[in-house]
Formats: structure tokens, C-alpha cells, sequence
């Protein structure tokens, strides 16, 4: 059996993460909604999300893939070449 205080301890702990689980529930809801205003706005939510997971990686980590997928590209003849400024 716990002891007293590990109990104690114990029901701190789960009273904890069902908190926080009522939090990440709301803030899910919370994203939803932003999403649907996005997209009552015209905005592409697939872009918008695709936008939003790029913008969390590191940046020569980002780079580097980038740099890999227009090779693919490239060698599938399916790049679309910059256009000269």
C-alpha cells in the first residue's frame, strides 16, 4: 500500500493532468474555430496547416529538405524554373 503521502502525491499528480487535459481539449476547439474562420475567409486550411509545420522546424533542417525535394523535382522534370528578375 502507498503511504499517506504518497497518495497525497499521487492524486496531485492525476488531478494535474486532467486539468491539463480539459486545456488541450479547449485549445483543439479553440484551433478549430480559427480554421473555420480561415476557411469562411478564402484561405486554403491544408496550405494554412502545411504553412504552420514549417514555420516550427529549423531552419537549415527546412532548408535542407527543400533543397532535396527540388532535386527530386528536377530529376522527375517537374520543377518549375524561377523566373529571372
Amino acid at each position: 500500500m502507498l503511504q499517506t503521502s504518497a497518495k497525497d502525491q499521487l492524486r496531485t499528480i492525476v488531478a494535474r493532468i486532467e486539468r491539463l487535459e480539459e486545456e488541450k481539449a479547449a485549445l483543439a476547439t479553440d484551433l478549430r474555430e480559427v480554421y473555420v474562420e480561415a476557411k469562411a475567409n478564402g484561405f486554403d486550411t491544408k496550405a494554412l496547416k502545411a504553412l504552420i509545420r514549417i514555420r516550427k522546424q529549423d531552419e537549415n533542417k527546412r532548408k535542407e529538405e527543400e533543397a532535396v525535394l527540388v532535386t527530386y523535382l528536377h530529376a522527375l522534370g517537374m520543377a518549375v524554373e524561377a523566373e529571372a528578375a
